[in-house]
């Protein structure tokens, strides 16, 4: 798989988080994403991932600024 800068994650420690992340929301929003190859996948189907895992991303970050961090 190769990466570009913008997919690069920014602390690479958080590489195997951030995947973990990706399958879970993934299978909350029944996109069937596997290991690998992903392009039968619909570009809505894989944005869905991507946009939700951001929203889920700045909501923590908006309650821990917040100090209702769970």
């Amino acid at each position: 798989m190769s990466q570009n800068s913008s997919s690069r994650p920014e602390v690479p420690e958080a590489r195997t988080a951030l995947e973990k992340f990706k399958y879970e929301v993934a299978q909350e929003l029944g996109v069937p994403l596997k290991q690998g190859y992903n392009g039968d996948l619909t570009s809505r189907e894989n944005g869905s991932v991507g946009g939700e895992m951001v929203r889920r991303m700045i909501k923590r970050q908006e309650e821990q600024m917040s100090g209702q961090a769970q």
